[in-house]
């Protein structure tokens, strides 16, 4: 008898299943294909559960326009728009302490390309730092597989400065010095709030 997910997809046993019970080489590889977002979203998860934060991923303002209905438990989206300019990509309260930050990942290794920002990104965070709140960026360099917080305060001035014929990217170098090395824990793969502390430290 099949046996299926209430999705309707038919249940595999996974590979393990058949491999000898004592296997002579094993090799964990861990989350190694997570993107950046489901890193964050765990963390998010595990800081939350734990009670030492509540941060979320700010929903993507669409407006649906066309929905098609082939069945009652199915329907499917064929129009829709971005009704608003979307801000960054996280918020929420730390301490008593607001946080705004975004979230990139790059594959050069070198430098972070600023066009990856958007102007009203840029002037949302700004906005948010005069009210005191604690903004940053997480950029991970994905074929370096390593991952930081960079203060919203220096990507100010590298966004300002390419204004004036400034360079169109932050080097790898300045965000390794200026910014806070994240190294995945356990349960954690992206663990921010550490970060965090040595911000408000300084």
């Amino acid at each position: 008898m099949t046996i299926r997910y209430p999705n309707g997809n038919a249940y595999q046993a996974p590979a393990s299943a058949t491999r000898p019970k004592f296997a002579s080489h094993y090799t964990n590889y861990g989350k190694r294909g997570m993107t950046l977002e489901e890193e964050l979203n765990q963390s998010n998860t595990y800081y939350q559960t734990h009670g030492l934060a509540v941060v979320h991923k700010k929903p993507t303002p669409i407006r649906i326009v066309k929905v098609d209905y082939p069945k009652r438990s199915a329907a499917v989206i064929k129009e829709a728009y971005f009704s608003t300019a979307s801000t960054t990509d996280y918020n929420g309260v730390y301490q008593g302490h607001y946080l705004d930050f975004d979230a990139k990942e790059t594959k050069n290794k070198g430098s972070f390309p600023l066009k990856n920002f958007h102007q009203h990104q840029i002037d949302h965070m700004r906005a948010c730092t005069v009210q005191g709140g604690i903004c940053f960026a997480i950029i991970k360099f994905v074929s370096r597989q390593e991952t930081y917080l960079y203060p919203a305060e220096d990507l100010f001035h590298f966004w300002d400065d390419q204004a004036n014929g400034g360079r169109k990217s932050i080097p790898y170098t300045e965000i390794a010095a200026s910014g806070i090395k994240l190294t995945a824990q356990l349960q954690l793969p992206v663990p921010y709030l550490n970060a965090v502390d040595q911000l408000l430290k300084r």
